[in-house]
């Protein structure tokens, strides 16, 4: 009777002296059964494969099918899940929503507006607005301020007093207390929704603001009428 790794050379050998078949490093479920097929015919009439052998072949040959037929469902989910995602994203389009960020945009109609919120009284805060590279074009201290909400507009000037450039920027909010503790400012940025960006690589739904910034939708908090635009306040 053919061994299972003479039916492999064999296998491989002709794939092999065939210049039109591509190499592979896995065996799939048609390979498995081309294998079972493949042994049956080449063994030995005087010693045929005993019904115990084939019986476990059989077996693994049918466990291998359900692992691919729960594979491909579970890749039909993902999909299905990526699209019913995305039209809850579109259904976003047209309204003004509010998600935890950190980004704003400066525009020649003006610069948007960050909000943000501290659960405790800080001594000392600091806004520092960063370019696309990291570079800090801005740096604001803001002094003793109490736990409330807040909202921060930047004047969309430079450190030296000259107009930055359009674009979007990033906003980091260092805060401590008299004694020295960092505090954690969370930040929300808000904006209408113009349309809906899907990542290819990770299946992200991403809501595209009117100002050209990206909104993570998982990271969206609230719907709201419309997006603020004020000073520095305490609500």
């Amino acid at each position: 009777m053919a061994t299972v790794d003479t039916v492999i050379s064999q296998l491989n050998g002709t794939s092999t002296a065939s210049s039109t078949t591509k190499s592979k490093n896995t065996l799939d479920k048609d390979d498995f059964l081309k294998l079972l097929v493949t042994q049956l015919t080449h063994q030995d009439p005087s010693n045929p494969m005993d019904d115990t052998q084939m019986t476990a072949q059989l077996a693994q040959f049918s466990q291998l099918e359900q692992l691919t037929n729960i594979n491909t469902s579970i890749g039909q989910l993902v999909t299905n899940s990526s699209k019913t995602q995305q039209l809850s994203a579109v259904s976003y389009i047209g309204k003004s929503v509010a998600a935890d960020g950190y980004t704003i945009t400066k525009q020649d109609g003006g610069v948007s507006s960050l909000f943000f919120s501290l659960d405790t009284t800080v001594s000392t805060l600091q806004v520092n607005v960063y370019d696309a590279e990291g570079n800090i074009v801005r740096s604001e201290s803001l002094g003793a301020t109490k736990a409330g909400n807040y909202t921060y507009q930047w004047d969309g000037n430079d450190a030296s007093g000259q107009a930055a450039a359009n674009g979007t920027y990033s906003v980091a909010i260092l805060a401590e207390t008299a004694d020295g503790q960092s505090v954690l400012a969370k930040t929300t940025v808000s904006g209408l929704v113009t349309g809906v960006y899907t990542d290819s690589s990770t299946g992200t739904q991403y809501l595209v603001l009117q100002d050209g910034r990206y909104v993570n939708l998982a990271n969206v908090t609230q719907v709201v009428a419309g997006s603020s635009s004020s000073t520095t306040t305490s609500s």
